[in-house]
């Protein structure tokens, strides 16, 4: 029952990490792996779930974000949101590949989905670049715990 709970735990880390709330899955990443509970893969497949189910979240939103931009509440200047636009259309769907990386890659998803970027490209290139961020976690943690 621990290895649920473990998973569980890691999955809303990951999922939330993704979202433009302020989260980090690599310290429950790490301290899962650390702790060895759980089969390595296993703990790597459930981070990846959550990560890019919650840049899905942000694809969503993106889509949506136009309807309200004119809103007093709306969180984000015009300018700014030309700006984040501007930029996607200059680095173009292959800049999905470091939506992993802090501080940028959770507006980058929003941004994708504001610019209608097709799910499928989305949830590929996202894929890829999160994956490949928790497997190089893993096998650094790995090798230094072993």
């Amino acid at each position: 029952m621990t290895g649920v709970m473990e998973l569980t735990g890691l999955f809303a880390a990951s999922f939330l990490a993704a979202t433009l709330l302020p989260t980090q899955s690599e310290a429950v990443l790490v301290a899962l792996l650390i702790k060895g509970d759980v089969a390595p893969w296993l703990l790597v497949a459930t981070a990846s779930l959550g990560n890019v189910l919650g840049a899905i979240v942000n694809w969503l939103l993106g889509r949506f974000l136009e309807h309200f931009r004119q809103r007093r509440w709306f969180p984000v200047s015009g300018a700014a949101l030309g700006r984040a636009q501007r930029w996607y259309r200059r680095a173009g769907r292959w800049s999905l590949l470091f939506s992993w990386l802090p501080i940028v890659g959770d507006p980058l998803t929003v941004v994708a989905g504001a610019l209608r970027e097709p799910l499928w490209s989305f949830v590929l290139l996202v894929a890829i670049g999160k994956v490949g961020r928790y497997v190089v976690l893993t096998l650094a943690t790995l090798g230094l715990a072993g």
